[in-house]
Order: structure tokens, then C-alpha cells, then sequence
């Protein structure tokens, strides 16, 4: 794979709009579209080079599909590429979220209200989902579970979005004394368009920005929702549904919208193609304090997504070493299994205890796990069945 362009800002835009209208299924099946897409049918890369910066994306905070779509366009067309395909990939289903927030505000009515809480139950099924997926890869063993029910004691007990940063240091400090082993061998060096300088500055603006945005959060909300949403966008480790607790604390918790209003966007974010974490654009727009609707919308759009995109130009010229070094190595298994944990406890609440209010929503949102894991059902699929269901026992 040479690190030189060799294609031009528009093929990238248009091929990534048209992953970003058809890619369901969140961001494993991403990741398979991509390698269908750019090793199979374009011949971009080859399948080791792909490998390669699926590992690094995996290896690093951020949303995984994204961030490999990010270098996509990165070392196909340079640094406009890698905007072009970011902003095809995100922006129908933003679009798409940023439409449901508009519309949310006129709906009314007992349909309206059992189709959100159908969307609702929606949220029970996947996390659920998202929970034991992760937790049958991320905590294979008895001391990564053990870490992951450490993680839920100190969220239990600091609470919050620190409570959650805490749970994720304190993975990442057992895995280093616990999960250490031999390091895993890694194939030849990845070639990067991006200079170690370039690295080191991406890395610097990245931790700059999350340590001096709640210090000037207080002078206006539109700085405290671009901290919020930037600190939510760098903390995620282990897949985009463990963005759901962060954004539930920043948000939520802050009393800029309700949790009714939280869940059933989440649930909407189910049926959209592209990356979950678009389900930012939902928010920034639902929020009841200014500045919302579409500029509130873009605000959380770009400060979400910034942090993971910023880490990956920081890592790209030391990917090589990095993957290889046994330490580091350690500590992600940690915090890994620390981010299982979390998630874990946000299935509980607010997720379960806000949708499940009685024996038949435990049916419904039980009926609605057993489709995506044990049949196989599209998530597209299960989010018109129950909201569909909710809608119908609303009115009855």
C-alpha cells in the first residue's frame, strides 16, 4: 500500500455517501462493508494492510468504523480525504437523527408516546445485545471478569462521568499488574501518510482540548456542550454503545433533556445506517437549553467525533511499535474489561429501569434480545416491530 495519494478528495466523498446510506448494523458489520468495499471491489488495499488499521482503530478510544473510514480517506486523498469520507459516512444518518429531534417536539398523543416507549424497549434489547457480545470477547476469563465488576463498584461509588473515567484507569492499572503475557506478534509496518510531528501535535491538541474544556465550559452552553460531547467522544473504549452512559451523564444528568427523550432517540439511532455515535446530532438538537436544533446539533456532531479522529492521527506513525509492546498491550485488556462493566451497569440504569415498567415491556424488550441474538434479526427490523407494538398498546 503506498502512502502517497492516489485518488481524489470527490471518489472518496462519494464512495463513503454511499456506505453511509447503506451500512446497517453497527459497526462490525462496518467494518465488513469496508473490506467488502476497499479490498474486495477497489483494491485500495490488501487484506494485510486493512488488518492493519482495523487493529489500530480497535486498539485505540473513538468509534472503531469511523476512525478506519478516517484513514481510509486519509491515505487515499491526504487530509481532505480524510474529511470527505468522514462526512459521508456520518452525514445521512445525522441528518436523518437531526430530523427526528425537529419532529420530536410536535408529537403529542397516546401513539406518539407508545411509539417512543417502544423505541425505549428498543434500547433494552440492543444494549443487552452490546453487554453480552462484549463481555463473551472482553472478558474471557475470571480475572477480566473480576475487573469488569470492579469497574461497576467504583462507578457505584464515584458516579457520573468521573466515575466512569475512574473505572476505566483502574481496568487499565489491574491489566497491568493482572493481564499481563507475551505480546502478541504483529505483521510488517503500516505505511501512514502522517509524520511523527504531526503525531505528537494531533496528540497534544487532543488531551489539550480535554483538560482545558471544563475549565471554560462555565463561560457559555455552547462551550459546555462541545466539552461534553468531546469528553464523551474520548473516553470510549470497546465498542459505540458505551457512549450511551457518558452521554447519558453529560446530558441527562445536566438537565438539558429528559430521559424519556434520551432513550427513545437511542432507540430511533438503532434504524439509522452509519455510525452510532450520530445519535449526537440527535441530542446537541433535542436539548432544551440554547444553543440547539441544527447548530446544537453540529456543535455535538463535531465535538464527539473530533477526539477519536485527533488519536488516530496521534498514533498512525507509531502504530507499528505500539501494537507490539507487551505493556500496552496489558493495559488495554484492563481497560477493556473495565468498559463491560460500565455498560453493564448503564443496561441497569438508566436503560432498564426507565423502558421496563412492567411485566410486558420485560416480554417485549426480552422478545426483542432474543430476535438479535438468537435469530438473527436486522436491528432495522426490531426497531419498526416494537415501535410498531408500542404504538398499538399506546392507543388501546
Amino acid at each position: 500500500m503506498s502512502a502517497g495519494r492516489t485518488g481524489n478528495v470527490a471518489e472518496v466523498f462519494l464512495v463513503f455517501l454511499k456506505l453511509g446510506l447503506t451500512s446497517f448494523g453497527g459497526p462490525i458489520a462496518h467494518l465488513g462493508y469496508f473490506r467488502d468495499e476497499f479490498v474486495s471491489r477497489r483494491g485500495w488495499f490488501d487484506d494485510k494492510a486493512y488488518a492493519d488499521l482495523v487493529a489500530l482503530c480497535q486498539f485505540l478510544p473513538g468509534p472503531a468504523s469511523s476512525q478506519v473510514g478516517f484513514a481510509i480517506g486519509l491515505m487515499r486523498a491526504g487530509g481532505l480525504g480524510a474529511l470527505a469520507a468522514w462526512a459521508g459516512f456520518t452525514l445521512p444518518s445525522a441528518l436523518l437523527m437531526l430530523a427526528i429531534a425537529l419532529g420530536a417536539g410536535a408529537l403529542g398523543g397516546d401513539l406518539a408516546q407508545g411509539v417512543l416507549h417502544g423505541l425505549k424497549l428498543v434500547a433494552v434489547a440492543v444494549v443487552a445485545q452490546a453487554v453480552l457480545g462484549m463481555a463473551k470477547s472482553l472478558t474471557p476469563d475470571k480475572v477480566r471478569a473480576g475487573i469488569a465488576v470492579l469497574a461497576v463498584v467504583a462507578m457505584v461509588i464515584l458516579g457520573g462521568v468521573w466515575g466512569q473515567v475512574g473505572a476505566i484507569l483502574l481496568g487499565g492499572l489491574l491489566g497491568l499488574w493482572l493481564c499481563r503475557g507475551e505480546a502478541q506478534a504483529v505483521g510488517e509496518e503500516l505505511a501512514v501518510p502522517v509524520s511523527r510531528t504531526v503525531g505528537v501535535a494531533a496528540l497534544l491538541l487532543f488531551a489539550g482540548l480535554l483538560l482545558v474544556l471544563p475549565l471554560v465550559a462555565g463561560f457559555g452552553q455552547g462551550l459546555a456542550v462541545f466539552d461534553a460531547f468531546y469528553r464523551a467522544g474520548a473516553l470510549v473504549f470497546g465498542g459505540g454503545h458505551v457512549v450511551l452512559p457518558l452521554l447519558e451523564a453529560g446530558t441527562v444528568r445536566q438537565g438539558w433533556l429528559d430521559q424519556n427523550t434520551f432513550l427513545a432517540g437511542y432507540g430511533a439511532a438503532q434504524a439509522m445506517p452509519g455510525p452510532l455515535f450520530t445519535f449526537a446530532s440527535y441530542l446537541g438538537a433535542a436539548s432544551g437549553v440554547p444553543p440547539n436544533g441544527a447548530i446544537g446539533a453540529a456543535i455535538a456532531l463535531v465535538a464527539i467525533f473530533l477526539p477519536g479522529m485527533l488519536i488516530v492521527l496521534a498514533a498512525l506513525p507509531f502504530w507499528h511499535g505500539l501494537r507490539g509492546n507487551a505493556t500496552a498491550q496489558a493495559a488495554m485488556r484492563g481497560a477493556n474489561a473495565a468498559v463491560v462493566g460500565i455498560l453493564g451497569l448503564a443496561l441497569y440504569n438508566p436503560v432498564f429501569t426507565s423502558a421496563v415498567l412492567g411485566p410486558v415491556d420485560f416480554v417485549l424488550a426480552l422478545a426483542g434480545f432474543v430476535a438479535l441474538v438468537n435469530w438473527k434479526v436486522p436491528p432495522l427490523a426490531v426497531v419498526v416491530a416494537l415501535a410498531v407494538i408500542g404504538g398499538v398498546m399506546g392507543v388501546v
